[in-house]
């Protein structure tokens, strides 16, 4: 499967990645801050946010038990990162965060490229999405398939866009 590249996407270059390298237990605190500011993006208050918190945290289990990527800016600090479960032959994009201040240049349309890659590597022929409302036009574009709904594992009562994506 080939993410489909849009005229508008094609025209921008990575905004100044060192490239996609594997997450190490240094960076936990780095991409803690980095999946809160973009979760912040897309105008939650302030109270939402706390509840967030400690389900956007990765943790070194998480690193040890899934493949998790980022990219660096040229501050040398994650600007992009993503993070891929293996659940028998199904993957799961459990997260992936791009700083505000990158988004729109492709880094997100890099880390799934990578999370498929890894996913279909790992002999997933479908990855799973739990989506923020405001990001599912995003997976959407890239192909993936809207498959009801799944429920938040930080707000009780709020449910989540749920799709699939054919690898």
């Amino acid at each position: 499967m080939s993410i489909p590249v849009s005229a508008r996407a094609a025209t921008r270059p990575l905004a100044d990645p060192t490239g996609i390298r594997p997450a190490q237990a240094a960076d936990l605190p780095a991409l803690a801050a980095l999946a809160l500011r973009s979760k912040a993006h897309w105008g939650y208050d302030a109270a939402f946010m706390e509840a967030c918190r400690e389900e956007l945290a990765l943790t070194e289990g998480d690193l040890a038990g899934s493949d998790v990527a980022v990219i660096d800016g040229l501050e040398g600090q994650p600007v992009a990162m993503a993070q891929v479960v293996m659940e028998g032959d199904r993957a799961s994009l459990h997260k992936l965060f791009i700083d505000p201040g990158h988004m729109g240049r492709g880094l997100g349309r890099a880390m799934m490229i990578w999370a498929t890659e890894t996913a279909r590597a790992k002999g997933a022929k479908e990855m799973e999405i739990e989506s923020d409302p405001d990001a599912a036009p995003f997976y959407a574009r890239l192909g993936a398939i809207p498959a009801g709904t799944a429920p938040s594992g930080s707000i009780p009562g709020r449910v989540l866009p749920r799709f699939l994506l054919p690898l």
